[in-house]
């Protein structure tokens, strides 16, 4: 007899915590959302390059571009950075960055976080004859029309593509040991 009345609390606060729960979306659902964070600009932004040693692959070096949000607000960053390299004039050198084609997903950057997209370098001597030394890059956050200059000396090609760059991931990247 215990041990049935002792089975029927079981159900009875089983029971209680179910109606509790399906009672919680309703009331949490007449809640105002919160505001979404404004995109990320070049204002909210300080860009550099994560050097050290890239990870490579036959052809290619990969390094993460890192966005840091200097701002006083939480901004986003959805999508692939626009990425071409420039010579010392400023003016860009050959085509600017195709995109890898991964998924991408909305990044929220607190004030003083980070996050990174991974831009691969092909090697130019696979790609044309002539090199072109390309004294840095000109960096766009995700849907800005804005840019900013990022120091970077690397081969280039006039003509052909070298720069392929991924979509903006939460966290910053490590080179040589982040992949996506």
């Amino acid at each position: 007899m215990a041990r049935v009345i002792c089975q029927l609390r079981g159900v009875v606060i089983v029971a209680a915590a179910v109606a509790a729960v399906a009672f919680v979306p309703a009331a949490s659902a007449r809640r105002a959302a919160p505001a979404s964070a404004p995109r990320c600009t070049v204002a909210h932004l300080e860009i550099w390059f994560g050097l050290g040693l890239g990870g490579g692959t036959l052809g290619s070096v990969y390094y993460p571009l890192e966005f840091s949000n200097v701002g006083h607000h939480a901004c986003t960053l959805n999508g692939f950075p626009g990425v071409s390299a420039i010579g010392n004039a400023g003016h860009q050198v050959g085509p600017s960055a195709s995109r890898n084609g991964q998924h991408h997903t909305t990044v929220t950057l607190a004030p003083g976080a980070t996050a990174h997209a991974i831009l691969r370098v092909e090697d130019w001597g696979a790609l044309c004859s002539h090199e072109v030394l390309a004294a840095g890059l000109k960096v766009f956050p995700p849907g800005a029309t804005g840019s900013m200059p990022v120091p970077f000396s690397f081969g280039a090609c006039a003509h052909r593509r070298v720069l392929v760059v991924g979509p903006v991931s939460a966290g910053v990247g490590i080179p040589g040991f982040t992949t996506s």
